[in-house]
Protein backbone atom coordinates (compact mmCIF):
# COMPACT_ATOMS: atom_id res chain seq x y z
CA UNK A 1 0.00 0.00 0.00
CA UNK A 2 1.28 3.27 -0.95
CA UNK A 3 2.11 6.23 1.30
CA UNK A 4 -0.79 8.30 0.37
CA UNK A 5 -3.31 5.49 0.52
CA UNK A 6 -1.85 4.42 3.61
CA UNK A 7 -2.21 7.51 5.90
CA UNK A 8 -6.06 7.87 5.07
CA UNK A 9 -6.07 4.46 7.62
CA UNK A 10 -4.23 6.31 10.16
CA UNK A 11 -5.56 8.48 13.17
CA UNK A 12 -1.76 10.32 14.81
CA UNK A 13 -2.10 9.84 18.02
CA UNK A 14 -0.80 12.20 21.11
CA UNK A 15 -2.60 10.88 24.67
CA UNK A 16 -0.80 11.08 27.59
CA UNK A 17 -0.37 12.94 30.92
CA UNK A 18 2.30 15.40 29.68
CA UNK A 19 1.25 16.28 26.20
CA UNK A 20 1.79 19.75 25.60
CA UNK A 21 -0.10 22.67 23.48
CA UNK A 22 3.14 22.48 21.54
CA UNK A 23 2.99 18.56 20.69
CA UNK A 24 -0.54 19.15 19.57
CA UNK A 25 0.45 21.83 17.22
CA UNK A 26 3.45 19.43 16.14
CA UNK A 27 0.87 16.52 15.64
CA UNK A 28 -1.53 18.38 14.07
CA UNK A 29 1.07 20.14 11.49
CA UNK A 30 2.37 16.62 10.62
CA UNK A 31 -1.46 15.61 9.87
CA UNK A 32 -1.65 18.43 7.11
CA UNK A 33 1.27 17.45 6.03
CA UNK A 34 1.18 13.62 5.66
CA UNK A 35 -2.78 13.35 5.17
CA UNK A 36 -3.82 11.09 8.05
CA UNK A 37 -7.56 10.20 8.49
CA UNK A 38 -7.45 12.27 11.92
CA UNK A 39 -5.43 13.57 14.80
CA UNK A 40 -6.16 11.81 18.03
CA UNK A 41 -6.04 13.95 21.63
CA UNK A 42 -7.15 14.37 24.81
CA UNK A 43 -10.76 16.04 25.44
CA UNK A 44 -8.68 19.10 26.99
CA UNK A 45 -6.58 19.64 23.46
CA UNK A 46 -10.42 19.14 21.05
CA UNK A 47 -10.92 23.14 20.52
CA UNK A 48 -7.00 23.81 19.88
CA UNK A 49 -6.75 20.79 17.53
CA UNK A 50 -9.93 22.33 15.57
CA UNK A 51 -8.85 25.30 15.36
CA UNK A 52 -5.20 23.64 14.14
CA UNK A 53 -7.40 21.81 11.51
CA UNK A 54 -9.98 24.09 10.12
CA UNK A 55 -8.76 24.15 6.80
CA UNK A 56 -7.65 20.47 5.88
CA UNK A 57 -9.78 17.50 5.88
CA UNK A 58 -8.01 15.94 8.60
CA UNK A 59 -10.37 15.01 11.26
CA UNK A 60 -10.46 15.86 15.14
CA UNK A 61 -10.76 12.94 16.76
CA UNK A 62 -11.36 12.23 21.18
CA UNK A 63 -11.10 10.10 23.49
CA UNK A 64 -13.59 9.79 25.78
CA UNK A 65 -13.24 7.94 29.69
CA UNK A 66 -9.79 7.84 28.97
CA UNK A 67 -7.72 5.44 29.59
CA UNK A 68 -9.74 3.26 31.70
CA UNK A 69 -13.18 2.97 31.18
CA UNK A 70 -14.79 3.40 34.64
CA UNK A 71 -16.64 6.68 34.72
CA UNK A 72 -20.10 6.48 35.00
CA UNK A 73 -22.29 6.77 31.94
CA UNK A 74 -23.74 10.36 32.71
CA UNK A 75 -19.90 11.33 32.83
CA UNK A 76 -18.98 10.14 29.65
CA UNK A 77 -22.29 11.39 27.87
CA UNK A 78 -21.44 14.83 28.97
CA UNK A 79 -17.68 14.38 27.78
CA UNK A 80 -18.88 13.41 24.71
CA UNK A 81 -21.26 16.25 24.62
CA UNK A 82 -17.96 18.69 25.64
CA UNK A 83 -15.96 17.00 22.82
CA UNK A 84 -18.31 17.82 20.32
CA UNK A 85 -19.44 21.55 21.15
CA UNK A 86 -15.33 21.87 21.27
CA UNK A 87 -15.16 20.23 17.24
CA UNK A 88 -14.80 16.52 17.33
CA UNK A 89 -16.02 14.80 14.28
CA UNK A 90 -14.85 11.24 16.38
CA UNK A 91 -14.80 9.71 19.33
CA UNK A 92 -12.83 6.75 20.97
CA UNK A 93 -14.74 5.89 23.78
CA UNK A 94 -13.44 3.34 27.14
CA UNK A 95 -16.17 0.55 28.04
CA UNK A 96 -16.20 -0.29 31.62
CA UNK A 97 -14.07 -3.17 31.54
CA UNK A 98 -14.87 -4.84 34.64
CA UNK A 99 -18.59 -4.86 33.54
CA UNK A 100 -18.31 -6.32 30.63
CA UNK A 101 -16.21 -9.15 32.20
CA UNK A 102 -18.53 -9.53 34.93
CA UNK A 103 -21.39 -10.31 32.50
CA UNK A 104 -23.15 -6.60 32.89
CA UNK A 105 -23.68 -5.88 29.81
CA UNK A 106 -26.47 -2.95 30.59
CA UNK A 107 -24.02 -0.79 31.72
CA UNK A 108 -21.82 -1.24 29.02
CA UNK A 109 -24.26 -0.72 26.28
CA UNK A 110 -25.88 2.16 28.23
CA UNK A 111 -22.12 3.78 28.23
CA UNK A 112 -22.31 3.21 24.45
CA UNK A 113 -25.75 4.49 24.16
CA UNK A 114 -25.25 7.81 25.62
CA UNK A 115 -21.76 8.78 23.49
CA UNK A 116 -23.89 7.36 19.91
CA UNK A 117 -27.15 9.88 21.17
CA UNK A 118 -24.74 12.85 21.40
CA UNK A 119 -23.12 12.16 18.19
CA UNK A 120 -26.10 11.44 16.79
CA UNK A 121 -27.09 15.20 17.83
CA UNK A 122 -24.45 16.61 16.44
CA UNK A 123 -24.55 18.37 12.96
CA UNK A 124 -21.30 17.30 11.81
CA UNK A 125 -22.30 13.71 12.03
CA UNK A 126 -19.91 12.19 14.97
CA UNK A 127 -18.38 8.78 14.55
CA UNK A 128 -18.32 6.68 17.70
CA UNK A 129 -15.78 4.74 18.21
CA UNK A 130 -16.01 1.61 21.08
CA UNK A 131 -12.05 0.62 22.60
CA UNK A 132 -12.54 -3.22 24.27
CA UNK A 133 -9.27 -3.16 25.53
CA UNK A 134 -8.77 -6.31 24.37
CA UNK A 135 -5.53 -7.82 26.13
CA UNK A 136 -8.05 -7.96 29.41
CA UNK A 137 -10.81 -9.38 27.65
CA UNK A 138 -11.05 -13.79 26.66
CA UNK A 139 -12.53 -14.11 23.10
CA UNK A 140 -16.31 -14.25 24.15
CA UNK A 141 -16.29 -11.19 25.98
CA UNK A 142 -14.35 -9.66 23.15
CA UNK A 143 -17.45 -10.91 20.89
CA UNK A 144 -19.64 -9.70 23.21
CA UNK A 145 -18.29 -6.44 23.60
CA UNK A 146 -18.23 -5.93 19.67
CA UNK A 147 -21.77 -6.96 19.70
CA UNK A 148 -23.12 -4.55 21.90
CA UNK A 149 -20.91 -1.90 20.05
CA UNK A 150 -22.67 -2.75 17.16
CA UNK A 151 -26.35 -2.74 19.25
CA UNK A 152 -25.63 0.56 20.80
CA UNK A 153 -25.10 1.98 17.38
CA UNK A 154 -21.48 2.56 17.08
CA UNK A 155 -19.76 3.04 13.83
CA UNK A 156 -16.50 1.44 14.92
CA UNK A 157 -14.64 -1.10 17.36
CA UNK A 158 -11.19 -0.90 18.72
CA UNK A 159 -8.82 -3.42 20.11
CA UNK A 160 -7.06 -1.00 22.38
CA UNK A 161 -6.32 2.34 24.26
CA UNK A 162 -2.48 1.58 24.16
CA UNK A 163 -2.28 2.24 27.68
CA UNK A 164 -3.31 -1.43 28.86
CA UNK A 165 -0.82 -4.59 28.87
CA UNK A 166 -1.21 -5.47 25.43
CA UNK A 167 -1.83 -3.57 21.92
CA UNK A 168 -3.60 -4.91 18.50
CA UNK A 169 -2.74 -8.43 16.95
CA UNK A 170 -3.93 -9.69 13.80
CA UNK A 171 -5.91 -12.46 15.70
CA UNK A 172 -8.16 -9.66 17.49
CA UNK A 173 -8.81 -8.16 14.69
CA UNK A 174 -9.67 -10.82 12.85
CA UNK A 175 -12.06 -11.64 15.53
CA UNK A 176 -13.31 -8.05 15.52
CA UNK A 177 -14.17 -8.16 11.70
CA UNK A 178 -15.74 -11.74 11.66
CA UNK A 179 -18.25 -10.19 14.84
CA UNK A 180 -19.41 -7.04 13.46
CA UNK A 181 -19.06 -8.05 9.28
CA UNK A 182 -18.82 -5.07 7.40
CA UNK A 183 -21.27 -2.99 8.85
CA UNK A 184 -18.96 -1.44 11.22
CA UNK A 185 -15.35 -0.73 11.65
CA UNK A 186 -12.05 -1.59 13.07
CA UNK A 187 -9.51 0.21 14.46
CA UNK A 188 -6.59 -1.24 15.65
CA UNK A 189 -4.51 -0.01 17.98
CA UNK A 190 -1.79 -0.34 20.86
CA UNK A 191 1.87 -1.13 19.99
CA UNK A 192 1.94 -0.29 16.09
CA UNK A 193 5.15 1.06 15.04
CA UNK A 194 6.12 0.20 11.63
CA UNK A 195 4.47 -0.67 7.97
CA UNK A 196 4.80 -4.09 8.00
CA UNK A 197 2.62 -4.28 11.61
CA UNK A 198 0.29 -1.72 10.04
CA UNK A 199 -0.43 -3.86 6.59
CA UNK A 200 -0.40 -7.12 8.54
CA UNK A 201 -3.27 -5.93 10.98
CA UNK A 202 -4.92 -4.13 7.62
CA UNK A 203 -5.21 -7.41 5.80
CA UNK A 204 -6.37 -8.84 8.99
CA UNK A 205 -9.49 -6.22 8.55
CA UNK A 206 -8.88 -3.34 10.17
CA UNK A 207 -10.29 -0.34 8.33
CA UNK A 208 -8.40 2.13 10.71
CA UNK A 209 -5.00 2.21 12.63
CA UNK A 210 -4.42 3.97 15.48
CA UNK A 211 -0.67 5.01 16.32
CA UNK A 212 1.71 8.08 17.91
CA UNK A 213 4.15 6.52 15.47
CA UNK A 214 2.09 7.49 12.35
CA UNK A 215 5.24 8.52 10.67
CA UNK A 216 7.57 5.77 11.21
CA UNK A 217 4.75 3.56 9.64
CA UNK A 218 4.26 5.85 6.57
CA UNK A 219 8.28 5.71 6.26
CA UNK A 220 8.06 2.19 5.41
CA UNK A 221 5.39 2.24 2.50
CA UNK A 222 6.41 2.58 -0.89
CA UNK A 223 5.85 6.24 -2.48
Amino acid sequence: MRKKELAKFIDHTTLGPTISIEKISTVCQEAKEYGFASVCVSPCYAAVARELLADVQVKVCVVIGFPHGMNTSETKAFEAQRAIADGADELDMVINVAALKEGDYETVLTDIKGICAAATKAPQGVLVKVILETSLLNDNQKVAGAILAKAGGAHFVKTSTGFGPGGATAKDVTLLRQTVGESLGVKAAGGIHDYDTAMILIEAGASRIGASHSIDIIAGAPD
